[in-house]
């Protein structure tokens, strides 16, 4: 995997003019959003040595023409640095910028092989949820439908986690990005793509949002450092083993009810730990279901409790903690646009095996407790 330097902690903002001087920077592209103007170091970053040039014209869900308008600017700027500065979107359009600066600007991007994009990249995420500072992904959507992009070259080469900054994230897009942390945490860990390093990472992670739950939402200034380190950790874990069935089935919740992606994720997840705890027997993990029984008591050992059925009602406790509801199902139609909307591909990273009957099964219990 790519070699990040990451800088924590309080002022390591400061470290940004050693890294433009470093990479001999003559001039970067600032992919920021609205809430730039208010980040409390707007003034240190544009007060360096050399020109910035903002490029703000992209969607919260970034489409794919946003990116086109991207690529032109860095180009026609003569830009050699990129700077993204805010949550997940603008993680993902500095990334996708990155990549396709490199490609035939006359073809789709999107339909092209792929290529390494040397240009320096800095990530300086304003939310503790994503980790997508430390991941090979971007999400983009095209034509409407989105769109992963994978490339390891994206990985952004410094990540600035600043702890000042997150005092100022809205209060339901805290709860969001935090249960977004965690789910990754914890999918990564049952992952079938697993690994021991992962695996510790996902250990790392799961350990310190929960330890810091309280704190962080009772607005402990130490304990943002803290949840921002978590959630890095997450984007470090999802990196090496991708999401699976929670992140799979929450993507659609987002679009059809309005609620944020954390949101989503967190009320998928519980109800499918706790069909995979009772359906073990379908388990499709190479190790074994024993092994995966294993995995689902570390996991419960990581917050606090004695087993996975007590872990799943810490879970429905903390969302409940955090007033977070349930959007209603309104006919079975849109039920069967739920199931019909999941990625098998996700669905292939999941330990145990679910097909159209389970899917539905869990949106049930999620939507209607039944």
């Amino acid at each position: 995997m790519k070699n990040q330097r990451i800088y924590s902690g309080t002022n390591s903002h400061k470290k940004i003019t050693a890294i433009l001087q470093q990479e001999n920077a003559k001039k970067v592209l600032l992919v920021c959003g609205k809430s730039f103007d208010s980040n409390p170091f707007r003034d240190f970053i544009e007060s360096q040595d050399i020109p910035f040039v903002r490029f703000m014209d992209f969607s919260p869900n970034p489409k794919y023409e946003g990116i086109c308008k991207g690529v032109k600017r860095f180009k026609k700027e003569e830009c050699d640095f990129i700077m993204a500065i805010g949550g997940g979107s603008a993680m993902d359009v500095a990334k996708c910028i990155k990549l396709f600066s490199v490609l035939d600007e006359n073809k789709n991007y999107l339909e092209q092989d792929y290529r390494e994009s040397t240009t320096p990249l800095l990530a300086f995420p304003t939310t503790a949820g994503t980790g997508s500072e430390s991941t090979r992904y971007a999400a983009i959507y095209y034509q409407g439908e989105k769109q992963s992009v994978t490339q390891e070259s994206i990985i952004p080469d410094y990540v600035i986690l600043e702890p000042a900054v997150l005092q100022s994230v809205p209060d339901y897009h805290k709860k969001a990005a935090y249960l977004d942390a965690l789910c990754q945490g914890i999918e990564s860990w049952w992952s079938v793509n697993s690994t021991v390093e992962s695996q510790k990472l996902s250990k790392g992670c799961v350990e310190v949002l929960i330890s810091h739950f309280n704190a962080y939402f009772e607005d402990d200034a130490d304990s943002l450092e803290v949840v921002q380190r978590g959630a890095n950790l997450s984007g470090q874990a999802i990196n090496l083993t991708q999401t699976t069935a929670a992140h799979a089935m929450g993507y659609k919740l987002t679009s059809l009810y309005g609620i944020a992606h954390g949101h989503a994720v967190a009320l998928c997840l519980p109800r499918i730990w706790d069909y995979m705890s009772k359906h073990l027997d379908l388990c499709v993990d190479r190790r074994g279901k024993d092994y995966l029984s294993e995995v689902f008591e570390e996991i419960a050992r990581s917050m606090g409790v004695d087993t996975p059925q007590a872990a799943i009602e810490k879970l429905d406790g903390m969302i409940q903690t955090l007033g977070l509801t349930t959007p209603e199902v309104e006919n079975d139609g849109q039920l069967k646009e739920l199931v019909s909307s999941v990625n098998p591909l996700r669905l292939g990273n999941n330990p145990v095996r679910l097909d159209d009957e389970a899917i539905e099964k869990i949106y049930r219990k999620v939507l209607m407790g039944k």
